[in-house]
């Protein structure tokens, strides 16, 4: 690399940490491009030098700097985020639980998790290290709360009485055998690398709908949208994601007509773990028997 092209770099560099004002929260520059660099190698890993500094340019770079420090301890950058946050967070907490006792237990939980409270060792264990930026921390916020009520309410269903259980019948059931592995392999790769592009908002959207069979209106009261708006969304999720799929598989080999083929296979036949992939900041859960439409056009 040239002396010129070394000094236009370390200018992009202080010029990303300029904007995003981590200095007021003790972060040097060396650490905020650390940040910069670990979010690249997930979203951006074979970009060029231009392309990972527009990726880079256009994240949320002043939000990022605040999560990313007070995921670190920061206390100043804790006293913004309560300013910003706290009152919006007990908003969205109201919209979705309805009831003003269990909102303020949900939005104080997430404050618990969003600081790192119950860390081992001392060991603080924020989830706010997982923000990349890449959208506004309030919409991010919005689908972490959204996630951590549906965990609670699945949490509740599975507490039923081991007399309940027996009067049901439930330990009589046969389990259901392994599946096969009879699938290619390359579409789960490809799976992996589709998923992993999509925003965790976009991942918890599909995962509600085509994984937990919830209704366009719980979703859109989840993530405070108009059900039309989530009617969209998944029109346009579910062909932009095989439209991905179906080119992964092609950089991976196969012709349109192979590729075409994997994505018809039922996931009851293979060993997908389609939940973990969408709802990778919560606890996985069994797979429900559900798979991303087939039938959809491949034009936007």
């Amino acid at each position: 690399m040239t002396s010129r092209a070394q000094s236009g770099d370390t200018a992009k560099s202080a010029d990303l940490y300029s904007r995003s004002g981590a200095a007021a929260y003790g972060l040097s520059e060396e650490q905020f491009a650390l940040i910069l660099v670990e979010i690249q190698r997930k979203y951006v890993p074979n970009g060029s030098a231009d392309e990972k500094a527009d990726f880079c340019a256009a994240l949320r770079l002043e939000e990022l700097a605040l999560a990313r420090a007070c995921a670190a301890g920061n206390e100043r950058a804790w006293e913004d985020f309560i300013s910003r946050y706290r009152q919006k967070l007990h908003s969205m907490a109201l919209h979705i639980t309805r009831d003003g006792a269990h909102a303020a237990e949900l939005a104080d939980s997430l404050f618990g998790d969003l600081y790192g409270m119950g860390g081992r060792n001392g060991v603080r264990n924020s989830k706010l290290v997982f923000y990349t930026g890449r959208g506004s921390l309030e919409g991010w916020l919005r689908t972490v709360l959204a996630q951590e009520f549906i965990n609670r309410y699945r949490k509740q269903k599975r507490a039923v009485s081991l007399e309940e259980q027996t009067e049901d019948g439930v330990q009589f059931v046969a389990k259901d055998p392994e599946p096969a592995c009879t699938f290619d392999r390359r579409l789960e790769t490809a799976t992996d690398q589709a998923l992993s592009e999509l925003s965790a908002e976009d991942r918890y959207t599909l995962a509600s709908y085509y994984l937990d069979g919830r209704t366009l209106a719980e979703i859109a009261r989840a993530l405070g949208l108009h059900e039309s708006s989530v009617s969209r969304r998944l029109d346009r999720l579910s062909i932009g994601l095989r439209k991905r799929i179906l080119a992964c598989l092609r950089e991976q080999g196969m012709s349109h007509a192979q590729a075409s083929e994997a994505l018809e296979a039922d996931v009851r036949d293979t060993t997908l773990d389609l939940r973990s992939r969408l709802m990778q900041d919560s606890a996985t859960t069994t797979f429900s028997r559900r798979k991303i439409p087939a039938s959809d056009s491949p034009g936007k």
